[in-house]
């Protein structure tokens, strides 16, 4: 009798753990990567016509945190290759969250507030050496997005130079569907306060970094930390050391004295990813539009996002679009990009496949075919091409 109880009670456990592991990260995902229920978006014949011809790029996706096979078109989540290619990108970076944490929000985040990514990797096997170290949590992701490009090389090549860059431009003029990948990190706190780190993240194909995320770290202040703090001695060294060598610096989390210590520091073109316009929404997330401008002087751009929580509320093609319209109108036409943060636990009204009703909402919004290359594309193209060696 005991020895079948214990038998029963092992299946129990046998099965809790298969349900851990094998169903729960999933069932994570779907409540946090979640599209809102619409029907097809109209796409002009205008629109339809102009979208095929674009170059298009986005700044942000955070599909590598999740355990989808990204080279087959998912049932949830908005970013796979399948929809990278039908909705006509060429340029996706692809950025990792190491470290984020329980109950985030935009106002306050205590540095040692309870890590959310530590049992999402356990949930997901990922490797041991990831769950307690955030470098290798970053070393991990960009392991998986090669073996995403090794396995489908038609439809996804991950590119650190820009020679590279420009081959797969070159051969998606010629009727090839491949896509570029880059890998950025989202927040340094995978360098775990140690400035070598920079190299095995740069070997490991990271080209883009950001500083902070939702904790303020050892180089500075976030946007959603205990105070608006600056760069720290350590985060000067990290940001002149990114701009010599070719990183592309990303602003978005950073505090606002980050983001003007930075401005101050450097003279390379900046990106702020992923984020919204103060001007149109007025919220924490969004810096003020003089910090925008005084980051966009250098060259640089602001990647619009698809979310409620930059967007106030007003997610659909057309709410992106009055949003771009407004960013023109305050930074100007050669500095707005897209920055979905798609996959980055934030609800949308539209996946990747779907850039078409974007395209055709701009349209609609009075954006001339020149103003509309741009903004899905051509600017990032140029911060890229002076940016990557």
């Amino acid at each position: 009798m005991l020895r079948k109880i214990g038998l029963g009670l092992g299946g129990i456990v046998i099965a809790a753990t298969i349900g851990f592991f094998g169903f729960l990260p999933a069932y994570i995902e779907k409540g946090r990567n979640a599209i809102v229920p619409h029907d097809p978006y109209p796409v002009s014949d205008a629109a339809q016509a102009l979208h095929p011809t674009l170059l298009i790029g986005d700044w942000h996706a955070d599909s590598l945190l999740w355990n989808r096979d990204l080279t087959k078109r998912g049932s949830y989540g908005q970013v796979d290759l399948p929809r990278l290619t039908q909705g006509n990108v060429a340029i996706q970076v692809f950025t990792a969250v190491t470290k984020s944490p329980a109950g985030q929000n935009y106002d306050a985040n205590a540095a040692d507030a309870f890590d959310n990514i530590t049992p999402l990797a356990i949930g997901q096997m990922w490797p041991l050496r990831t769950w307690t170290s955030l470098r290798e949590r970053a070393l991990y992701q960009a392991q998986k997005l090669h073996r995403f490009a090794d396995r489908a090389p038609d439809h996804l090549q991950v590119v650190t130079t820009q020679a590279q860059l420009d081959q797969v431009l070159a051969d998606r003029a010629a009727g090839a569907t491949v896509t570029a990948g880059l890998l950025g990190i989202e927040g340094a706190h995978p360098l775990e306060g140690d400035i070598a780190n920079m190299q095995a993240l740069w070997d490991a194909g990271y080209r883009l970094i950001g500083l902070q995320h939702f904790f303020d770290n050892e180089l500075g202040g976030s946007l959603h930390g205990e105070g608006n703090h600056g760069l720290t001695d350590f985060g000067r060294e990290v940001v002149t050391k990114s701009a010599a060598d070719g990183w592309i610096i990303d602003l978005a989390h950073s505090s606002e004295q980050v983001a003007r210590d930075v401005v101050a520091l450097t003279d390379v073109p900046l990106v702020v990813s992923h984020s919204g316009l103060h001007g149109h929404c007025p919220v924490k997330r969004n810096f003020p539009d003089d910090l925008m401008r005084d980051i966009v002087a250098s060259g640089g751009v602001i990647g619009m996002g698809y979310w409620a929580e930059v967007a106030c509320d007003d997610i659909t093609p057309q709410g992106i679009a009055k949003m771009i319209v407004a960013a023109i109108a305050a930074v100007g036409e050669n500095h707005v990009s897209l920055g979905s943060d798609f996959d980055g636990s934030v609800e949308t009204a539209f996946d990747t496949s779907e850039l078409s009703a974007l395209t055709s909402a701009l349209l609609d919004a009075g954006l001339s075919e020149a103003q509309i290359r741009k903004v899905m594309g051509e600017n990032m193209l140029r911060v890229l091409r002076a940016r990557l060696n």
